[in-house]
């Protein structure tokens, strides 16, 4: 079969593109930049485009699978309805492959990644040979061991990272649902609380809308596991009524006494918790589940670290919500020696996003000790010009009160000047954002 991928370098859409590379389909696709997901040898045998145009579909394709990231009137959307092609959006075909495996499906707004990635480790250790599609990359994962958002696995079970952004999870059907929490996010398509929370249900009762699995797992059941220390999962949880639905709560004040991590964190033990409950319906005993959740090193880009600057220790990390900044502020300073300083160099994500969570940006810095904010990022055309007159990263600094420490820089040469004069050893500086700051990180230790 003969597909190609509309977008095909979103770090979801992308592991998708893997799996049917992989299972020996022709795969081509597209994208505004090249990609930086798939290894040289995975590249090799895409037909890569950069940009969108209509040339770029062939007519004897047999399916187009597109990022929800794109207009509707993109050229290659276009043609293939024109010649009539079959189209997913990436939601709906990663939903159509569920209905073959036994799917474990992790969903929240914050830690999805992190707890894909414990949950596959546990079971790959486990022996199960799960595969995988998640969205970051894990050390390991690769074909050839190197890290991917793709696990290539022979075994009857799907793990996935069901993202909620435009409801795209209702388009799976899983067996088993971890969600880890649940706030305000996405309001630019949700717009209230209220909203996320009917998506959510919605979501919990697809459990109950597919076919009966049929594979070796058939007689486990469904399983909802929620973290109970985030009230608003815990209260939707507790509304759930569905004989079908096991539902299975988890909470820090009882996690294992043997519990041990090689992440820091609170907000990685209850990853873990939430792991470790998945390990115990299949019925694993506690030192093997402990073993695997000790050995898990962590993900690409949250609380990554890249290396030393003065004899400080850089961090790169994909965070952008005020929960997710607050929470890997807590864990460097669980590792951030005594007398040192703790740096962050944000990159807000999307003015919309900014704007409707401004209250709750201005209060989750309090634990940096020097911040740097640079300029908005946002896709083009994306957002409305309306939106972006009302906010930037000028008055954000200026609304923050802590730390007292606080600049806008502007461009990333000038930041990464900033740091070298100014970063002192076993300091930690943490670059932080979903949008291009990454490369920051990468010119702080290029050659240039």
């Amino acid at each position: 079969m003969k597909i190609h991928f509309i977008g095909i370098g979103g770090i979801g859409i992308s592991a998708l593109a893997k799996y049917y590379l992989y299972e020996g389909h022709k795969i081509s696709g597209s994208d505004l930049n090249y990609p930086n997901v798939f290894s040289k040898e995975e590249l090799s045998k895409i037909k890569f485009y950069l940009g969108h145009r209509a040339e770029n579909l062939e007519k004897d394709v047999d399916l187009v699978i597109y990022t929800n990231a794109i207009s509707k009137d993109n050229p290659e959307l276009l043609k293939a309805k024109k010649l009539k092609i079959k189209t997913y959006s990436y939601p709906k075909a990663l939903g159509e492959l569920t209905k073959k495996y036994f799917t474990i499906a992790i969903s929240g707004m914050h830690g999805k990644s992190t707890t894909t990635a414990m949950i596959a480790n546990l079971l790959i250790k486990a022996g199960f040979d799960p595969l995988v599609i998640i969205g970051s990359k894990v050390n390991g994962f690769g074909i050839n061991k190197e890290p991917s958002n793709f696990r290539y696995g022979k075994g009857e079970i799907l793990v996935i990272e069901a993202d909620e952004y435009k409801a795209g999870f209702l388009n799976h059907y899983p067996d088993i649902i971890v969600i880890t929490n649940i706030e305000e996010e996405h309001l630019d398509y949700y717009k209230n609380l209220k909203n996320i929370l009917e998506a959510f249900k919605k979501f919990i009762y697809k459990m109950n809308q597919r076919k009966k699995y049929q594979g070796t797992f058939s007689k486990l059941g469904k399983f909802l596991i929620v973290n109970k220390d985030d009230k608003i999962a815990y209260n939707l949880a507790k509304k759930i009524k569905n004989k079908n639905i096991k539902k299975i709560f988890y909470t820090l004040r009882e996690k294992p006494k043997r519990l041990r991590l090689s992440v820091p964190g609170i907000h990685n033990i209850s990853n873990s918790l939430a792991a470790y409950k998945v390990g115990k319906i299949f019925n694993l005993n506690d030192k093997k589940i402990l073993k695997a959740l000790y050995e898990f090193k962590g993900i690409w880009r949250r609380l990554e670290f890249k290396g030393y600057l003065n004899g400080a220790k850089i961090f790169d990390d994909y965070g952008h919500h005020p929960t997710e900044i607050k929470a890997t502020l807590q864990a460097a300073k669980e590792i951030l020696k005594k007398g040192k300083k703790l740096y962050l160099v944000f990159q807000p994500h999307q003015y919309y996003r900014t704007l409707l969570l401004f209250n709750k940006f201005i209060d989750c810095f309090k634990l940096a000790d020097v911040l740097i904010l640079t300029d908005i990022y946002s896709v083009a055309g994306r957002e409305k010009e309306s939106i972006k007159r009302k906010i930037n990263s000028k008055i954000l600094l200026e609304a923050i009160k802590t730390p007292k420490n606080k600049f806008y820089i502007k461009d990333f040469e000038d930041i990464k000047k900033f740091l070298k004069e100014n970063l002192k050893k076993d300091d930690i500086c943490i670059i932080m954002g979903a949008g291009d700051i990454w490369k920051l990180t990468e010119r702080l230790f290029s050659k240039n």
